[in-house]
């Protein structure tokens, strides 16, 4: 090589060094585009905002607390939640394995970051956008994953439209990551969509999207840190580079003003183009979490907004939309409150809703997920119905698009129980109690493992026109139970009882009425497995 050529190769390699992406991310005045507003995001704003000034409602809480939740959605009980995405490729731990992979500290469990560099290298080198790629759905069929859903029962079904990981399961006009563009290059919120709409159900999306300001940790060495990717792992703020940036729970930096309105952009995007029945949040919404109010949220304002849009597009439509979200970042007549993981002590009169998983590890796919039993889950529906509330239940499929064979068998097991006693769920409501017996449920965010097994003893009580429900949450041992809300002289129960049956059978049920309560003998077998059902009539 002669020495004219070894200096143009010198000089090209320092040109290419000093204007590479990461060189320009430290010349504040040459900030890369990834990290700009995206070009489109004000005159969806513009739009926005003309859909909010037409009405009903407007952009205020006093308005918004007007809303009136629709009645199929009080109606259907029960409905399917799907975590699906890149981060069913490395299939480690759990979905949080975008985060967890750039978090070098001791943890109890799995070592995510010492996984990662074992298996597939330091992540400067392979980082979370590289298993995009190998995230591919070839073997997904979304007919097929609505008639399973059907035949679970569910009533309604909603598929993370996008996570905290910031790659969107559908076409988004707001980054080129997404999974129409890339691995699985198709729209999977629109096949879901018309697929579940085509069975019967209701169609949902949840967007996670608001965590995705803080959920990469970040450090000089990593890819996320290059500002070239920040359309996908969020802008390299400074705080994320420093220490403490993994305990989200103690530092949450409010999001800025370029953040959520990218954020509200990409909401009412998904309502444009997808018509969801449900829109579903994460707690991303309430940067303080349980601290946070819908009067002193940082986010309020834009909440304000998409539900004024939301409500608005919707108002002409049979039914309006319906939002869930977390903790308290609505006022409770505004939208549904969520509780993930975890259920009501009591009856609670404003309609909710519990989230939760047929995996206790994890709600994307992962190779060891610890499974609940059917009849567990069966059990929380029935006490989550009893308290005036409804049960969204997750399944994790692998990154071929396949839902694994464990998930399915629970939902055939918990279709099959509701094939027989689903008229004591589906478009009843709660009773003068929610039931009666010595077990008490969790209530704390995420506490459903502190949960005890129900005893026979554990009854619940749901109620549709003049007929009274009782669940037994366990078969007796002994054919028997006494259901003592019901004695003689009850307050909660003052008219006479004409008949008791047993959903699913056919056999005469003995039974006795006194002070004590209602002794009813059972046949020697269930009708069907797990909780069973008496329907009381006058």
């Amino acid at each position: 090589m002669s020495s004219s050529m070894k200096f143009r190769t010198v000089l090209t390699a320092i040109l290419a060094c000093v204007t590479s992406p990461l060189a320009l991310a430290q010349d504040q005045s040459q900030p890369h585009p990834a990290t700009l507003p995206h070009p489109q995001v004000e005159p969806a704003l513009e739009s926005i905002h003309e859909t909010i000034e037409s009405g009903p409602f407007q952009a205020e809480w006093n308005s918004l607390e007007a809303y009136e939740i629709p009645q199929w959605y009080k109606d259907a009980k029960f409905g399917i939640f799907i975590h699906w995405g890149a981060y069913s490729v490395p299939a480690f731990g759990s979905e949080w394995y975008p985060r967890q992979m750039y978090i070098n500290r001791g943890r109890r469990g799995d070592n995510f970051f010492e996984h990662h560099v074992k298996t597939y290298g330091p992540q400067k080198e392979f980082g979370y956008k590289d298993f995009i790629p190998q995230f591919k759905a070839e073997k997904f069929d979304a007919k097929a994953w609505a008639k399973l859903f059907k035949d679970t029962g569910a009533r309604y079904v909603i598929p993370v439209a996008e996570h905290h990981d910031g790659f969107p399961m559908y076409d988004c006009a707001f980054t080129r990551w997404d999974a129409s563009e890339m691995g699985p290059k198709r729209d999977i919120i629109q096949e879901l969509s018309e697929a579940i709409r085509a069975e019967g159900m209701k169609f949902g999306v949840s967007s996670h999207r608001a965590f995705n300001w803080m959920f990469y940790v970040r450090d000089p060495s990593f890819d996320n840190a290059d500002p070239q990717y920040a359309d996908l792992y969020g802008r390299p703020m400074p705080f994320l580079f420093e220490d403490d940036a993994w305990d989200y729970r103690k530092s949450f930096v409010p999001q800025d003003q370029q953040f959520k309105d990218d954020w509200l952009a990409r909401s009412c995007e998904l309502i444009d183009k997808y018509q969801p029945d449900v829109f579903w949040f994460d707690f991303g919404i309430t940067p303080k979490h349980q601290d946070t109010d819908h009067l002193n949220n940082s986010f309020a304002e834009h909440l304000q907004k998409f539900a004024a849009y939301y409500y608005n597009k919707t108002s002409s439509n049979e039914d309006l939309g319906i939002i869930n979200y977390k903790f308290n970042a609505f006022p409770e007549s505004a939208a549904v409150l969520d509780k993930e993981r975890s259920k009501m002590a009591e009856i609670r009169k404003p309609f909710w809703q519990t989230d939760t998983a047929v995996s206790s590890s994890s709600w994307g796919y992962t190779k060891n997920q610890r499974y609940k039993t059917p009849e567990r889950l069966v059990n929380d529906l029935v006490d989550i119905v009893s308290k005036n509330g409804c049960l969204l239940l997750n399944v994790g499929p692998r990154a071929d698009g396949t839902i694994p064979d464990e998930d399915q068998a629970i939902l055939k097991a918990i279709g099959d129980w509701l094939k027989v006693n689903g008229e004591a769920i589906y478009g009843t409501t709660y009773w003068k109690t929610f039931g009666e017996g010595p077990t008490s449920v969790s209530t704390g965010h995420v506490s459903e493992s502190k949960d005890k097994p129900f005893t026979s003893e554990d009854l619940r009580f749901t109620t549709k026109d003049d007929t009274l429900y009782v669940h037994g949450l366990k078969w007796p041992e002994n054919n028997q139970v006494t259901v003592k809300t019901l004695a003689s002289g009850s307050e909660l129960y003052t008219e006479e009882i004409g008949a008791i049956t047993l959903l699913g059978s056919d056999k005469e049920i003995k039974w006795e009425r006194s002070e004590d309560g209602v002794v009813v003998t059972l046949p020697e077998e269930n009708a069907s497995k797990f909780a069973y059902v008496l329907k009381v009539t006058q």
